[in-house]
């Protein structure tokens, strides 16, 4: 009788994971959004379901000040089955973390309903210049989701197509965009949005961290090794479900040989038949992405509660706080990998 499959209980974090992803426009960004907050009447912070604590940026919570704002969960289809006990559950737990801001939840279809977004928007979104109407910023991580969200709120409130450019990886939005409007109001102050880069954050101080919001897509597949991720994946998919990938290998901790597995029945070849095991992980990788590896998140929500009752400060720090961690980050030493 074979052995019963038992999953790690931990992922070990190597050293060698970068910890910044703060580039150039990022920080250009902040500052734009920081200089036009005068303008500005509502801020919509845009968030991945799949990491609802993970991907807040505290850095807005400094940039933005009291703004009024709501809050987006993007991609709410790949973090749990739509309908299930488990969604109803992870959203509730959700919507407590923010019991001061309205909440929503958005799928990553092609068309998500935006409908209740945009009621929200209309009675709560007031400008105080009818003849300027209500400019609202979209904000959040890269590659969160915020200028698909745009194009949905566009099409379902005015009727019109696509107006920003959207991709699979971060930084395609690299500076903020013209107004685009969303809705038209008889009196003639009508909404409109306007989309902002991505901001990742100077220094993210906990290395699975770094991890999940590279595994999401917000920091560029370049970053952080693809095997080094799919071993992360494959970490999470087995304290969930190992029989997701049983097309290509039994219940395994070892990222290697399922790679190897993956490569061959994809066809995912080196010269030679030798199987491309970084493009293998990256094809990996996007089968998650795009849900076809199980739907979960990765976050752990009971600890985020309990830290919450507790009081525990929030390991994030301030704008200057971070710049500094980063500058000491790199005078160390990097430590090997074990």
């Amino acid at each position: 009788m074979a052995a019963k499959f038992i999953p790690r209980p931990t992922f070990p974090n190597y050293g060698s994971i970068p910890r910044s992803y703060y580039l150039g426009h990022h920080r250009a960004g902040l500052k734009k959004m920081q200089n036009m907050l005068s303008s500005i009447d509502y801020v919509v912070e845009c968030r991945d379901y799949r990491v609802p604590v993970t991907s807040i940026n505290p850095m807005f919570e400094e940039a933005l000040g009291k703004t009024r704002r709501l809050i987006v969960y993007t991609k709410r289809d790949l973090g749990a089955e739509p309908g299930s006990k488990v969604q109803q559950s992870i959203e509730q737990r959700i919507r407590k973390f923010d019991p001061t801001s309205a909440v929503f939840f958005v799928s990553s279809s092609s068309r998500p309903d935006v409908t209740s977004i945009l009621k929200h928007l209309r009675n709560d979104a007031e400008g105080p210049d009818k003849l300027v109407g209500c400019r609202v910023m979209v904000v959040g991580m890269p590659n969160v989701g915020k200028s698909t969200l745009i194009n949905n709120l566009r099409n379902q409130g005015v009727g019109k197509a696509k107006a920003v450019q959207t991709g699979g990886q971060p930084g395609i939005t690299r500076k903020i965009g013209s107004p685009v409007k969303i809705i038209e109001r008889d009196n003639g102050a009508h909404v409109y949005v306007l989309d902002t880069p991505g901001v990742f954050m100077p220094y993210v101080p906990d290395a699975e961290n770094m991890l999940k919001l590279a595994l999401c897509g917000c920091v560029k597949d370049s970053v952080i090794s693809p095997v080094t991720l799919a071993d992360y994946l494959l970490y999470h998919i087995n304290l969930h479900d190992a029989q997701v990938y049983q097309r290509w290998s039994s219940p395994t901790n070892e990222i290697s040989p399922l790679l190897n597995d993956f490569a061959r029945h994809t066809g995912l070849l080196a010269k030679g038949g030798v199987p491309n095991t970084d493009l293998a992980a990256l094809h990996f990788i996007q089968k998650w992405r795009s849900g076809g590896l199980g739907k979960f998140i990765l976050d752990d929500l009971k600890a985020e509660e309990q830290r919450r009752v507790e009081g525990i400060q929030d390991t994030s720090t301030s704008i200057t706080q971070a710049l500094k961690a980063e500058k000491m980050a790199k005078k160390r030493p990097r430590s090997k990998e074990p």
